[in-house]
């Protein structure tokens, strides 16, 4: 059974699916992936999120903002807090930093993760990292606030060996997406083949950054399989062992029993 430990439940196309999402959890429940983790990415859309997938106990939710977002509602600790609170509710995110899609002085976006962290730490659930041209910060900022108290997802990693043994000794696991099926990803493929067997995970980011054979076109978390397949590949192993393990590694982090 496949866990997909990262996806936006409430961006997909549900298009193929008759506009029901309903139609589309037999497709999931058909391919078969036993969990999915569905993220926030800001607090406008959060509460539509929730109500899409409350009636489902597969499906957990994370609460957070983005770091790119910059028009919504910026949480303080406090109401981060207030909306992590609920069992459903597993995990802070995404959060981090992103020195590609913003530019100028990101000191709010420095702050904006440190009160994600601070949350983190205080209702003792894992971190979704985002980090994209910000390695150096994102792992100062993860070292300077402590967050191996809680550890957390290095989500769709797309760095280096060295940054990923640095998040490792941080407590974070290294979460592998679609983009590790593409031609191009060099650097990300050795790092799927050296990360410890304990410590990775996959996921969609659907809809975004769909595998091969789908690249180009929107994502669905039935595809996290061909992750598993291109990571079982890499590995030398089997497809069922890399998903055993990844669900097994995903239930660890979030303490399912």
């Amino acid at each position: 059974m496949l866990i997909d430990s990262h996806c936006h439940l409430d961006r997909i196309d549900l298009a193929p699916y008759q506009h029901d999402f309903a139609n589309f959890m037999v497709a999931v429940n058909a391919s078969q992936i036993e969990h999915l983790l569905t993220i926030a990415i800001d607090l406008e859309s959060y509460p539509d999120m929730l109500s899409l997938v409350s009636d489902y106990p597969q499906i957990s939710v994370t609460v957070g903002v983005h770091p790119n977002v910059q028009d919504g509602k910026d949480p303080t600790v406090d109401e981060l807090i207030a909306l992590g609170e609920p069992d459903k509710v597993i995990g802070i995110g995404e959060t981090g930093l992103d020195y590609f899609r913003s530019e100028g002085d990101l000191t709010w976006q420095q702050q904006r993760f440190r009160n994600h962290i601070a949350a983190a730490k205080i209702l003792k659930k894992p971190l979704i990292i985002h980090t994209r041209e910000a390695k150096n910060d994102t792992l100062r900022i993860l070292q300077e606030e402590n967050a191996s108290e809680v550890g957390g997802i290095i989500h769709c990693f797309t760095e280096d060996w060295d940054f990923a043994k640095s998040a490792l000794d941080l407590n974070f696991y290294i979460s592998f997406s679609g983009i590790v099926t593409f031609n191009s990803a060099k650097e990300i493929k050795e790092v799927a083949k050296k990360v410890p067997a304990n410590r990775f995970l996959i996921e969609t980011d659907s809809p975004y950054l769909a595998p091969v054979p789908y690249r180009g076109k929107p994502n669905y978390p039935t595809y996290v399989r061909h992750v598993a397949e291109h990571i079982a590949e890499l590995r030398n192993t089997s497809f069922n062992e890399i998903a055993e393990q990844s669900s097994s590694n995903f239930r660890k982090l979030f303490d399912f029993q």
